[in-house]
């Protein structure tokens, strides 16, 4: 099983390409089920969860080509991927492929809105809490199916097809939105989403959506509209750059101190954990190119921080920022509101050195002068790179084992921190 080798100490400086968004990729791609003409992503990640997501969608029928790298290109350059849903053969998306990528469950609502019946096994993924699928059943069922459970697999039917309906989501719901909006987009007549995220992977995928022929209004604010259409056609989309991953590098810096251009990267996408860099002691500018982060060697600034949905705080960056917190002046307080087991990665921070208290969905860290490397286990995929931050800045080694989950979600990582003076590789076996 593969490792990544990491000596801390050395200051980031350099350039680093932001990857196209994985949380918007993999629903763009099951959009792809709702035509029988080609879908073509460009900017695709690449990243194993990508390629799961064909598997699944490939034992649905779907014909997909990978383009390959163009002359001047590097590893780290998206990927062109072209998807083809001529024909579904078959409606089931089984537990063996489900069960490995939580993601691959939005399969359900292009299947039941184009071809009226799908099976498909209750969802995996990282172990950061329940996220039940119950909005997403219940926003169905809005749109008139007829959902059974049986032995681990939901069943949803829609005989006569989908009908425009009024959905409000009791919370805030990304996977949710997403169901609801592949749903409505083939039903008949009109369809109201109140309480929607505002997500801008959610957007992403309205305007490809829109390019295909769908007919929707208020993608990126709490009502999203949808006319039905009787189908819909191919388009070509550019996937839009990661934030979280942005954010993820852009904290890189402000733990391991330097000067980081990160290309491509859009700073409306992340305004809120940018403000809260700033308030760290970081300087963050915005350019034609991207977004430049630096350091200087004054220190951290300890910011107290609440996971919020978008615009908010994203919860996908609350382990890089408490690693960040760890090496702070003062205390900080970080708060979890969208998953209630996400604070795996406190045990493993510990083993730096890192004072942190827990008290529900409450971290008190204390900062530390400095952290040591030592060996620790990743345990879901923003948890790991919460743990290679720390390791930027610790002295010595660390190993970090159970790299699977970071090749998830972060494409290239560790040639993107080695061309910025990173001691990282990667160890296999």
């Amino acid at each position: 099983m593969d490792r990544i080798r990491i000596v801390g100490g050395a200051e980031l400086r350099g350039s680093i390409p932001i990857s196209g968004a994985k949380n918007a990729a993999l629903p763009l791609m099951t959009a792809s089920l709702l035509t029988d003409d080609t879908v073509i992503l460009d900017n695709v990640p690449r990243l194993s969860d990508v390629m799961q997501l064909l598997r699944i969608l490939g034992n649905h029928g779907v014909d997909h080509s990978i383009s390959g790298k163009r002359v001047g290109q590097e590893s780290e350059t998206g990927q062109t991927i072209q998807l083809s849903a001529r024909q579904i053969v078959d409606t089931t998306a089984p537990y063996e492929l489900v069960s490995r990528m939580r993601a691959s469950f939005w399969v359900i609502a292009p299947l039941l809105a184009r071809m009226g019946q799908a099976k498909v096994s209750l969802p995996g993924g990282c172990a950061i809490g329940t996220r039940p699928v119950d909005f997403y059943l219940m926003a169905l069922e809005r749109l008139g199916a007829k959902i059974e459970i049986e032995a681990g697999y939901v069943i949803a039917t829609a005989k006569d097809g989908l009908k425009g309906a009024e959905i409000e989501f009791p919370k805030v719901t990304v996977g949710g939105t997403h169901t609801a909006v592949m749903a409505a987009v083939l039903a008949k007549g009109t369809t109201v989403i109140r309480n929607a995220a505002q997500e801008p992977e959610i957007g992403d995928l309205c305007a490809l959506l829109v390019k295909m022929g769908a007919r929707i209004s208020g993608a990126g604010t709490s009502t999203i509209t949808i006319d039905g259409a009787s189908r819909l056609s191919g388009a070509r989309h550019t996937v839009l750059p990661d934030r979280i991953e942005t954010g993820t590098y852009a904290m890189a810096v402000a733990m391991a101190g330097g000067d980081v251009m990160l290309e491509g990267a859009r700073p409306e996408l992340l305004q809120k954990a940018f403000d809260t860099l700033t308030a760290t002691g970081a300087e963050i500018l915005a350019t034609n190119e991207g977004v430049r982060v630096r350091r200087n060697g004054s220190g951290i600034a300890a910011v107290d921080v609440t996971t919020q949905p978008f615009p908010g705080f994203p919860t996908d960056l609350q382990a890089q920022f408490m690693a960040l917190m760890t090496r702070a002046k003062g205390v900080s307080h970080i708060r979890e509101t969208i998953f209630e087991n996400r604070f795996m990665h406190v045990q493993e921070l510990a083993r730096f050195g890192a004072h942190i208290k827990l008290d529900g969905d409450l971290a008190t860290v204390e900062g530390v002068p400095t952290l040591k490397g030592a060996p620790v286990m990743a345990t879901d995929l923003r948890a790991s790179v919460g743990l290679v931050i720390a390791a930027l800045a610790a002295e010595g080694e660390t190993m970090v084992h159970r790299v699977y989950h970071l090749d998830r979600g972060f494409e290239a990582l560790e040639k993107k921190l080695s061309r910025c003076g990173a001691q990282v590789e990667r160890l296999t076996g």
